[in-house]
């Protein structure tokens, strides 16, 4: 049994716990009097670093390199009940950059300061969970310093009140210069990225040539930019999905796209999805299915399609817009189904059917555009069996199985109520378990 590890550099007294075994590593507690480069140095496979409560500050660059194993990663936590709190003093340095590292694990933490929050470079296997990360000098957490990321797991992170460009997270760099691949963004909590110091401030970025990654269940309001924007994959690998996410108040599109997305069940209050070119992507290899769209202006916007484009079972009610603009493009392209709502459509004559009413159609619908709102279909609602069984989705925004139900809209109805989440700001709930990652390679 191993009872203590030797570390590089030099650590205080006040450690408090060392305790480990052969199988799983050795676990190490520090306090913010301890020197935290050399305790993460020290670190091997299936070791845990546990910070107590306080501000590690820090004002210089803190770059980190550790390695762990499939089965036995590396975990950087905060204890429980603790909130340890990781400042960069200075805007010249991020907060935390994680490079050339596999099969870590960043759990607890609060980061605040510096310029981007985390920053990962050459990295796979990471995983960035139930952390607070705010008032950045730029981005929360980005992975875009180059070559190919993989196995991203970025979940349940407060993110919120950045500056700059002020992303709450960055995937990818521009035209394919470097890309995320199979990884799963999930659970998040980001808002206001749209402050006046902020000059773009997207909620959720995914640059072009990033393929096969998840973007579910995330909670995003308040943002600049669009809450998620996506680019093409640039042949990279299967589509990107948008599944599940709740937006509002965003001074962009809530949903961009460029090509190459699944986009469903998603709630929106507000602002449009879009479907448009960027870079060298343009409306292609795209699925928007069983969305609801609370709007004052267009609902859905399709510009420059050159592709396979799917509209099919959304709930889309706009006040004063059309809800389903098609465009430009090949629009020959594009198949519009059993899509329901309020506003019309342009550019095709069928897939689209009026619905009863905002204020029928929902248990408490409104054009308020945000939250509190009950977009759950009221008995008797025009949205229950309107949508088209080809396309019906295998879950709802809740996770409930449809079971081949087609009600347009991102539920599917129950006459006793909506047995889940309500919307609100914070993070999302479920009514059950989220679904495995989809096309995620482990190696």
């Amino acid at each position: 049994m191993q009872i203590g590890k030797h570390f590089s550099g030099t650590l205080s007294s006040t450690i408090l716990l060392v305790v480990a075994n052969t199988a799983s590593g050795a676990v190490v507690e520090i306090t913010p009097n301890d020197e935290i480069r050399a305790a993460i140095a020290a670190l091997e496979p299936g070791d845990e670093l546990v910070l107590t409560e306080g501000v590690y500050r820090l004002s210089s660059r803190f770059n980190i390199q550790v390695v762990g194993e499939q089965d036995r990663p590396i975990v950087i936590r905060a204890k429980a009940g603790e909130k340890p709190i990781i400042e960069m003093t200075t805007s010249s340095q991020n907060i935390l950059e994680v490079q050339a590292s596999r099969y870590l694990i960043l759990r607890g933490l609060t980061f605040r300061g510096g310029s981007h929050g985390i920053r990962l470079m050459d990295s796979d296997y990471i995983t960035i969970e139930d952390n607070e990360i705010y008032e950045t000098g730029d981005v929360g957490i980005s992975a875009n310093s180059g070559g190919t990321y993989e196995g991203l797991v970025i979940r349940r992170n407060h993110i919120h009140h950045t500056n700059a460009t002020g992303e709450g997270i960055y995937l990818g760099c521009s035209r394919d210069a470097c890309r995320v691949l199979n990884s799963v963004v999930e659970y998040n909590y980001i808002h206001h990225t749209n402050r006046a110091s902020v000059s773009q401030g997207d909620g959720i970025e995914v640059k072009e040539g990033s393929a096969g990654n998840i973007i579910r269940h995330n909670v995003i309001h308040d943002t600049k930019y669009p809450g998620i924007i996506t680019y093409s994959t640039a042949g990279n690998g299967p589509p990107n999905v948008i599944e599940g996410n709740l937006i509002w108040n965003t001074s962009d599109y809530a949903i961009q796209s460029a090509a190459d997305a699944i986009i469903r069940n998603n709630i929106v209050l507000g602002a449009p999805i879009g479907l448009q070119s960027h870079e060298n992507g343009s409306p292609s290899n795209h699925i928007v299915v069983h969305n609801t769209l609370i709007v004052n202006g267009s609902g859905i916007d399709v510009r420059n399609v050159s592709g396979p484009v799917v509209i099919a079972n959304n709930a889309v009610y706009s006040s004063g817009g059309t809800a389903i603009r098609l465009i430009s493009g090949n629009l020959g392209l594009v198949t519009v189904v059993g899509n329901v709502g309020a506003g019309g459509i342009s550019g095709t004559n069928s897939g689209f059917t009026a619905g009863g009413g905002i204020d029928r159609d929902f248990v408490d619908g409104h054009f308020g555009g945000a939250p509190p709102i009950d977009l759950f279909p009221s008995v008797g609602s025009a949205l229950i069996g309107a949508g088209s069984p080809a396309y019906a989705t295998e879950t709802d925004f809740n996770g409930t199985p449809r079971k081949g139900t087609a009600d347009a809209g991102a539920y599917v109805f129950r006459a006793e109520g909506n047995p889940g989440w309500k919307l609100a700001a914070g993070f999302k709930g479920l009514s059950a378990a989220p679904m495995p990652p989809l096309d995620l390679k482990v190696r």
